[in-house]
């Protein structure tokens, strides 16, 4: 399903394509000076009762690009995530750019490198992606120029983009009331959340905040992805003004510890922080994606317990 939200700042041009199937949003933001653009956090759809990894939502990105006759500088993701496949080497080798996350993304793929038996794989310097960026980095799409925020707790290296007037924020904030996301990943943090929420609150009130899922709630009919700093502030379940770090850690807290693992964590994750590649090849070509088994009485593989949490 493509939705298209387009603005003008700074000669700054936005296109929403949300993925029905696990309710992300992939961006397209484009110079429309240059013609120059940015893909932010797109999607591989993935079957996994089939194992067939299909490209048909990333296709509308090409198509996009294509009808517009934009060039892609860069493909921007927001942090490792563990719902949905990047489509980030994809998109690559069809229509260029460097590949972009957070510095802090090696904490991430050294948290799950060792679960999943691949340490040799990020040994010495970080691997697959094109581009790590650090807090308050200055980079530019064409002539706009964006700044790179470290936004902490969903994971610890989770980043937001500050583009013209509009930040996109990935996961570290969804639609009013929807709230907030969780927090109960490898080296994830309510209190670090917050403080992070906080510095995005701490933008204009007319900023305007894309973020990176929407799962609806059941009194809202449509899917929705974008607000404002002010529309923040003022009714978000879960974080709007006058709510303090204490409570909203303890809410934070107790909601997490009554969720389940996201249905594709383990193959989105093996691919993610490969930046969008596939886990290497075994001997008889096929690729496989590895699951860790839980026997009865131990905990998630990640859990502090286990020391990667």
């Amino acid at each position: 399903m493509l939705r298209r939200s387009s603005g003008k700042f700074f000669l700054a041009d936005i296109s929403a394509f949300f993925h029905d199937r696990t309710g992300s949003v992939s961006y397209l933001v484009a110079d429309a000076h240059t013609g120059n653009a940015a893909i932010i956090d797109p999607v591989l759809d993935y079957d996994p009762s089939s194992g067939r990894i299909t490209t048909s939502f990333a296709d509308q990105l090409i198509e996009s690009v294509s009808q517009r006759k934009l060039t892609v500088e860069w493909i921007l993701e927001t942090h490792v995530h563990a719902d949905h496949l990047s489509a980030a080497q994809y998109l690559k080798t069809r229509l260029g750019g460097k590949v972009g996350i957070g510095e802090h993304v090696r904490q991430v793929q050294a948290h799950w490198a060792k679960i999943f038996n691949i340490e040799n794989e990020f040994d010495g310097e970080p691997k697959h992606f094109d581009v790590l960026f650090k807090d308050g980095e200055l980079r530019s799409i064409g002539r706009l120029p964006f700044k790179v925020i470290h936004i902490p707790g969903h994971t610890p290296a989770d980043i937001g983009y500050l583009i013209g007037d509009a930040a996109f924020v990935g996961d570290a904030l969804f639609m009013p009331d929807y709230g907030t996301p969780r927090t109960d990943f490898p080296g994830g943090s309510a209190s670090d959340l917050y403080r992070s929420i906080r510095r995005i609150l701490d933008l204009p009130a007319s900023t305007r905040l894309f973020c990176g899922h929407d799962y609806r709630t059941p009194e809202r009919a449509h899917y929705a992805w974008e607000s404002t700093v002010a529309q923040q502030r003022r009714s978000n379940i879960h974080v709007h003004d006058g709510i303090d770090e204490a409570a909203f850690v303890k809410m934070r807290e107790a909601r997490d510890a009554q969720l389940s693992l996201p249905n594709l964590i383990f193959p989105a994750v093996q691919v993610n922080i490969r930046a969008g590649r596939l886990p290497p090849p075994e001997k008889s070509g096929s690729v496989f994606f590895k699951i860790p088994i839980v026997t009865m009485g131990q905990n998630v593989p990640f859990t502090p317990t286990n020391g990667i949490g």
